[in-house]
């Protein structure tokens, strides 16, 4: 349980935080949510005990254990994977090394009614009590079982972590927090490194996790699954909703616009007093009226609004010039580097105007075989070839850190631009959320996000038919991969992506090829039937004794012809989903341009039956419009 009570955070005259108060009780899984900069990390940094408020406190139930999981930290150089997991078990082993001590203690004395034997013994059962409660089975097998859903091998459990990425080692820091028993989780972005097998593996264990959670994270499917509460901080303050993601942003909406409506409103009061004040100032008879005034407006609870991102919405993609048929064909090629080979026997055919998708667990060969499509990267064996006109932008995993640290913003885009585009740069990087000052920036002060959202807006500026791009949703924020998401579905070229964010990935992409074991496999269809596949893969896996129940009497005929006919139907849904969606979408967006011409209507008219009648249709359109979006939500 964690209770934050009337908390406050300054910096001289900026406060972050202003006379907040949460209540996270046993068992809650929430969501934190907010801009960037909004103090997200401070506040689990403030729980943690890292940072002082400068008021309020914080409260924790005594003896709760907090695993917390940083967006950056340092990791072990000198141990083996499994070594440096089992150091989650240090407690346990001190445990364990008490009691030997003590079982020892008793066997040499013989005062046995004496009141230091018998406090030996109560010690000892409580020292076994917690034992029990800590070692549900043997360490090794419960480090082995969080290694394996995190994506390790069993062979890599010997391998040097300083051998391993950032990424890696940061699953092996997760794996410590997950292993030592934490009664609270404050985990910030925690499936940033981690494949689309891992984060369905890890959601589970949340599902099933007995204790609170508070997660920052900017992967909507993930908090959808996990959460049934979000937390907003905006402008220092806290909002708290009841419900997961995805419904948060539609009452979301409905605050705004309710916001918005009550600012204007105190603006054209604030507007009128400051008029009355100005007017009879000086005016002997009206001098009390305009002290009264004077005083009510100091008095005045101003009301402060989020500026919302509206140009976002207009980015896009040039047209892209026609290429041949087949974009990229590959035939039974092989990747790797030098004399290690990642994968074999790939023969994979890309069309013009297809979107496909990579996935698989980390170091399978997507990046690989990205650099292979590109050309960076030389086949090993077999042939890989581009089609007929093919004109490629790439976005590399580490292009924001190939960015020059010493241009800013502007320059960045300004050094590449084409002549016709130059007279647009300002208007291309509002559009990517980069407004005023922002375009002056350096780049080394760019957070990883801003560098992401700015490299992508450098492949705006030419007109590519084929789309290379490797992980370009990692370190940015929803609102951001929204913008890219709405960019990439009106793309008319080809597109080719590594991701493992689903929900980015659901609606936009319709191949899936799944880089696994050294082989590469061609699923049709969105990501949803793909992972609908993984499921039904996991669930063959599993012994018999679990999948007894459901396919006692079926042959292997029946099970093929099962799995076929729930591919299909998956794929039938899938293809009704996106319909019923797009359909919703566009009677939604009807809707919102009668509401706007009545609204239109409604500030010139003077008349009072018109208003009434005005209001009344008004009334009925928002009324349509929330049911619709209702059924969106529900579909989506």
């Amino acid at each position: 349980m964690i209770t934050v009570n009337d908390l406050t955070l300054s910096w001289g005259a900026f406060t972050l935080l202003d006379h907040i108060n949460i209540h996270i009780g046993d068992n809650e899984k929430v969501g934190l949510v907010g801009k960037n900069g909004a103090g997200k990390s401070t506040l689990l940094k403030l729980i943690l005990g890292e940072v002082s408020p400068t008021s309020g406190t914080i409260t924790k139930t005594k003896g709760e254990r907090v695993g917390y999981l940083p967006q950056q930290m340092a990791h072990a150089k000198d141990k083996t994977v499994m070594e440096e997991t089992m150091r989650a078990f240090d407690e346990l082993f001190s445990l364990h090394k008490k009691i030997d001590n003590i079982a020892q203690e008793l066997s040499e004395r013989t005062d046995y009614q004496s009141n230091s034997y018998n406090n030996l013994i109560v010690e000892l059962n409580n020292l076994q009590d917690k034992v029990s409660i800590l070692e549900s089975e043997p360490p090794q097998s419960q480090a082995e079982k969080v290694l394996l859903g995190l994506g390790f091998k069993s062979w890599e459990f010997n391998r040097p972590t300083k051998e391993l990425s950032q990424g890696w080692n940061m699953r092996i820091e997760l794996a410590k927090i997950l292993l030592s028993s934490p009664d609270i989780l404050l985990l910030d972005e925690p499936t940033n490194h981690l494949d689309i097998e891992s984060i369905q593996w890890f959601e589970d264990y949340l599902k099933t996790f007995r204790g609170s959670v508070l997660i920052i994270s900017h992967d909507r499917k993930f908090l959808d699954n996990i959460t049934c509460r979000t937390i907003e901080i905006m402008l220092g303050k806290i909002h708290d909703y009841k419900v997961p993601y995805s419904k948060y942003k539609v009452l979301r909406q409905e605050r705004m616009e309710q916001q918005r409506a009550a600012y204007q409103n105190q603006q054209k009061m604030i507007e009128k007093t400051e008029e009355f004040i100005e007017r009879f100032r000086y005016k002997a008879t009206k001098s009390n009226q305009v002290q009264s005034r004077i005083k009510a407006l100091n008095k005045l609870d101003r009301i402060e609004i989020d500026l919302e991102e509206k140009a976002a919405i207009n980015v896009k993609f040039p047209p892209a010039p026609r290429s041949g048929q087949v974009v990229f064909k590959s035939e039974d090629l092989s990747i790797g580097y030098g004399n290690k080979q990642i994968a074999s026997k790939i023969n994979i055919t890309i069309e013009r105007g297809e979107k496909v998708a990579f996935v698989g667990r980390n170091g399978e060969g997507k990046t690989t075989m990205m650099k292979v499509v590109i050309g960076e990267l030389e086949a090993l064996a077999g042939k890989a070839e581009k089609g007929y006109n093919v004109a490629l932008g790439y976005y590399a995993q580490n292009q924001e850190e190939i960015l020059d640290k010493n241009e800013t913003v502007y320059s960045t885009l300004e050094n590449v631009a084409p002549g016709e585009y130059r007279q647009r740069l300002r208007d291309i990087l509002g559009a990517f959320l980069f407004k005023g000052e922002d375009v002056d920036k350096k780049v080394a002060v760019l957070s990883g996000g801003e560098r992401a959202r700015l490299a992508v807006a450098k492949l705006i500026l030419k007109p590519y038919n084929l789309l290379a791009l490797d992980e370009p949703t990692n370190h940015m924020d929803i609102q951001s991969k929204d913008i890219l998401k709405q960019a990439l579905m009106s793309y008319d070229g080809t597109l080719i992506i590594v991701s493992h964010d689903r929900d980015f990935l659901n609606g936009l992409v319709d191949k899936v090829y799944e880089f696994k074991d050294g082989k590469v496999k061609e699923h049709l269809g969105g990501i949803e039937t793909y992972l609908e596949h993984v499921k039904r893969d996991v669930i063959k896996q599993q012994p018999i004794s679990q999948t007894k129940s459901s396919q006692d009497e079926q042959s292997p005929k029946q099970s093929e012809v099962t799995d076929s006919t729930l591919a299909r139907l998956a794929a039938k849904e899938e293809r009704k989903k996106r319909k019923d969606l797009e359909k919703l979408e566009n009677e939604i967006t009807d809707l919102d341009y009668k509401i706007a011409e009545l609204e239109l209507a409604l500030s010139v008219t003077t008349s009072a039956e018109q208003i009434a009648a005005l209001s009344e249709e008004y009334a009925k359109l928002k009324q349509e419009r929330d049911k619709k979006m209702d059924k969106w939500s529900e579909i989506a």
